[in-house]
């Protein structure tokens, strides 16, 4: 992909799942990254790249700046940041979830992201130079009904700081674009699959949208790599859904006629 072969990037949750199929999209691609995730299995996957890594929560400030400090030492600066660190809480129902879950859920979703987009900005408004960031949130931010209220309203939070971030940037070429995933099978979603599997209904997991099936990790890290390159040099401040074409749509009943 054009210019990514020259790229330095921080990316957070690279330990499993989406991160880590980001992470090795973008080595393949040449790009340098510092593979970051509150998981100590992240060293598995920096080792069979080959980058650097570091273990530690998204959600506290000295970790994030201890992290991009790391990585400029380590590659002589950075282009660009991937904010896809995120958990998905409790599946309680509004009344039922505590206040201090709510409250982690978003200082790791929301909070997380505004510390990765906060310390990319500081370095490249620095060095003076452009760059890309990449946050990944969710369609649950974008309609209901597609996670627990929580992850939903932090999901719209990241929505709602690219584009903020996005603006407040004006003029000093740094890009910051948000991915919004879909069904995807990942160890956050594992149990939604598992439970249908066992039910004998996994052949329908992804049904209600147009193309009938869940997505994969690597269909997202492709939207990512190609939002970190240069060749979507005039795509900012944007949510893009990858989904399947689910969110395109209201909801339905598959083969009904109303």
């Amino acid at each position: 992909m054009q210019g990514l072969d020259t790229k330095r990037v921080v990316s957070s949750g690279a330990a499993s799942g989406i991160g880590a199929a980001i992470a090795r999209r973008l080595v393949r691609e040449g790009a340098k990254v510092m593979l970051v995730d509150r998981d100590p299995c992240v060293r598995a996957i920096a080792s069979e790249l080959g980058m650097p890594h570091l273990v530690g929560d998204v959600s506290d400030e000295v970790f994030v700046d201890a992290a991009f400090g790391a990585a400029i030492e380590a590659f002589g600066g950075l282009d660009g940041a991937v904010a896809n660190a995120g958990i998905l809480g409790g599946l309680r129902r509004l009344e039922e979830t505590p206040y201090e879950e709510f409250r982690r859920v978003l200082d790791v979703n929301l909070g997380g992201t505004f510390l990765f987009v906060r310390a990319i900005a500081r370095h490249l408004r620095a060095e003076g130079r452009g760059g890309a960031v990449v946050c990944t949130a969710s369609v649950a931010g974008l309609r209901a009904a597609a996670g627990p209220v929580h992850y939903s309203a932090s999901k719209a939070g990241v929505i709602a700081l690219v584009q903020g971030a996005a603006h407040d940037l004006r003029g000093t070429g740094i890009r910051v674009n948000a991915v919004c995933p879909g069904l995807v099978e990942t160890g956050m979603t594992s149990f939604l699959f598992d439970a249908a599997r066992r039910a004998g209904k996994g052949d329908r997991v992804g049904q209600l949208n147009p193309l009938g099936r869940a997505g994969e990790p690597d269909e997202i890290a492709a939207l990512v790599a190609f939002l970190l390159s240069d060749e979507s040099s005039y795509v900012n401040g944007q949510a893009i859904a990858v989904d399947g074409g689910l969110s395109s749509s209201h909801p339905f009943v598959p083969g009904s006629k109303l």
